[in-house]
């Protein structure tokens, strides 16, 4: 069972993170991806899903286009776990 981060431990992890941002409620991590068009931010997507998929562990998100708005949270815990910044950070590489 996975935990979710306290203030610490979620700073520093922000850190390493710099294009993320903490939720206005506190509980998720967000970044808007912007792509060339919308080939580029769907095929981010679906390697998004099936990393996703692989961790059992799915994002909140939308696309319009060319953007893509992501958002990892751990609902059983209430915030941000380390799977998130697991996530979020194969999310940046991948974009």
């Amino acid at each position: 069972m996975t935990q979710k981060l306290d203030a610490a431990e979620l700073q520093s992890a922000l850190a390493e993170l710099p294009e993320w941002r903490l939720s206005d409620d506190g509980l998720g991590l967000e970044r808007v991806f912007t792509f060339a068009g919308f080939n580029a931010a769907f095929g981010f997507m679906s390697r998004v899903a099936l990393a996703a998929e692989r961790a059992n562990h799915h994002p909140e998100w939308s696309n319009v286009y060319n953007s893509v708005t992501l958002r990892w949270t751990t609902h059983s815990v209430g915030g941000v776990s380390p799977l998130d910044i697991k996530l979020a950070k194969k999310c940046d590489n991948f974009a």
